[in-house]
């Protein structure tokens, strides 16, 4: 890279649940095919990131972690080293400069990838915030001034009227719910929704369930200023999480006639949340498991899915189509909802391990990296 920096600063994962340390690390002096360099503008905390920083990913994910890492995977950024790339994702023309989000890189030529057209499950996926800063090409996470985007990551630009920070939560959480409602397929008027969990995942879920046309919207979490921004997204009620269990399933089932919610959705990440959505959805109905990539385990009964007949959709991750979709989301709805309620607070990069602690004591909803001056 002609006249590029050699090196960054970056935030370090060197030992689970230590404070990250800031460093300078090397930057990618060339660019392989299909790959690119992005200058971060916003980067974003995910609540996986929290349950990263403490464990390794569990089994079931399929991800290797190699530390020292730079953690993260939520960001945006401008283009900094086009490479041999010309085009995004949907064929628009890209020049350095241009605000992009990307996705995860695919093989595009797995059984997954191919045959069941499900690219979420790639067993080739290259994630970001998982690779050794020790090895090329070292800034493979959020947290550093410059990110390298693999061969085949799939690249959407993004709106001139949707804000930066707006943009890098779209490349996670938004994203994570735009697949998930995919998944989950068409609300059915006039069905009842009950998402459980009033962080990230939970206030995107309660905004899209409102825009989708749900009859009412329930939303269950904490703390309170999380709840006034779930009424204020379009929860018609709003349940704490101080409220005791029993309680909280009796609250549902008087908002919904005794018979229980249509349609729940899992968003808080609590292992515990799944047993009590089981209690929340009505027979026949339909519960949609977002959060729950964390280690924890719950003792469950199956027999509780067969007399009730329930479906129990599980969704991971996203597509670059559901990048698209999430941006499309936020320009679309930038006047109907208040996106800035979410991310009250900026931290420079020197200052992440602050940001850390303040979404662990749920001081903040999604915290937000910028840098520069």
């Amino acid at each position: 890279m002609p006249n590029a920096p050699r090196t960054c600063l970056a935030a370090l994962l060197k030992a689970y649940r230590e404070p990250l340390a800031v460093e300078e690390v090397p930057l990618p002096q060339e660019i392989e095919p299909g790959a690119m360099l992005v200058k971060n503008d916003a980067s974003s905390i995910c609540g996986s990131d929290m349950h990263a920083w403490e464990n390794p990913p569990p089994a079931s994910m399929g991800i290797a972690v190699a530390l020292p890492v730079v953690p993260g995977h939520e960001m945006m950024g401008r283009i900094a080293d086009l490479g041999t790339v010309r085009h995004d994702s949907l064929g628009r023309p890209l020049k350095e400069g241009d605000r992009i989000i990307w996705s995860p890189g695919v093989c595009g030529r797995c059984f997954w990838c191919t045959v069941a057209r499900r690219p979420s499950l790639c067993p080739n996926r290259r994630y970001f915030g998982v690779s050794s800063v020790r090895d090329y090409p070292h800034v493979t996470g959020a947290f550093a001034e410059y990110t390298y985007v693999f061969p085949g990551c799939g690249l959407v630009k993004v709106p001139d009227a949707v804000k930066d920070h707006w943009a890098s939560a779209a490349s996670c959480a938004l994203r994570s719910v735009v697949h998930a409602f995919e998944r989950l397929g068409t609300l059915r008027e006039p069905e009842i929704v009950a998402v459980q969990g009033a962080g990230p995942i939970g206030l995107f879920s309660v905004a899209m369930a409102a825009r989708s046309g749900a009859a009412q919207v329930i939303a269950i979490g904490a703390p309170a200023d999380r709840l006034e921004v779930a009424r204020k997204w379009g929860a018609d009620y709003t349940i704490s999480i101080d409220v005791p269990h029993p309680q909280r399933v009796e609250q549902v089932k008087e908002l919904t006639g005794g018979l229980g919610a249509d349609v729940v959705i899992e968003g808080s990440g609590a292992s515990t949340a799944f047993i009590e959505g089981v209690e929340l959805v009505r027979r026949g109905g339909r519960y949609l498991v977002i959060g729950q990539v964390g280690p924890g385990s719950v003792n469950f009964l199956p027999a509780n899915v067969v007399g009730k007949e329930l479906d129990i959709i599980g969704s991971l991750s996203g597509n670059v189509s559901d990048y698209y979709k999430a941006l499309c989301f936020l320009d679309n709805n930038r006047e109907r909802f208040d996106f800035d309620a979410m991310f009250p607070n900026r931290y420079k990069l020197r200052d992440i391990h602050c940001a850390f602690v303040a979404m662990h004591e749920l001081r903040d909803i999604k915290p937000v990296i910028t840098y520069g001056t």
